[in-house]
This record gives C-alpha cells, structure tokens and sequence, in this order.
C-alpha cells in the first residue's frame, strides 16, 4: 500500500526508492504531515499487517527520526533502516515484531 503521494512527481512506490534502499515492503506516505501524524498513520498500517512484514514511512517531519524508533521500540517491532529520500525526506524502515506486539 502506498498511501497518498504529494505533486511534483517524487517517489511513492518501494521501485522508485534510493540506491542502496533495500526492501522496503509496504510504503506509508506521511511526507508533509507533521507529528505525531507518521507514527500514526505507520501505526494503522502496521495494524493490519503480519508479523515479519516491513513497513517503510516517509516522512518529511524531522521529530519521526525520534517518533518512528521510539513506537518500534516500544510495540517490539524492529528499525531495520533510515534512508534519505529524494525531496528532503526520510525513509524508516521496520520490521514488525511477533503476535505479541501492539500496534
């Protein structure tokens, strides 16, 4: 799922992702939004995903470097990666932890 997109013509999709990237899974599109709005909307996206699903937020909102860790850490889910993003954003990848987890 990519949700949303903003114009101009910048990424949305995991195949138009930075070099160096890796596996980006399911793509939550919070660019633009300000907190708590990315771990938010990664929230609900990780809500209905499988544990072991990777779930990538972009986020142009400098506090989601902190948030995005922060809520993985805290619902047992793992920060695989942090790239930079084409339009000055951000993009976090994790790993979601087992049935256990909270979203």
């Amino acid at each position: 799922m990519t949700a949303g997109g903003p114009a101009g013509g910048e990424p949305t999709v995991p195949g138009d992702a930075p070099s160096g990237a890796g596996d980006l899974g399911e793509t939550v599109d919070a660019r633009g939004l300000a907190c708590p709005l990315p771990v938010i909307h990664l929230a609900r996206a990780a809500a209905g995903a499988p544990p072991g699903a990777r779930l990538t937020v972009l986020s142009t909102d400098p506090a989601a470097l902190v948030d995005v860790p922060a809520w993985a850490r805290l619902r047992g889910h793992t920060l695989l990666a942090t790239h930079g993003w084409p339009g000055g954003a951000t993009a976090q990848t994790v790993r979601l932890g087992g049935a256990g987890s909270v979203s």
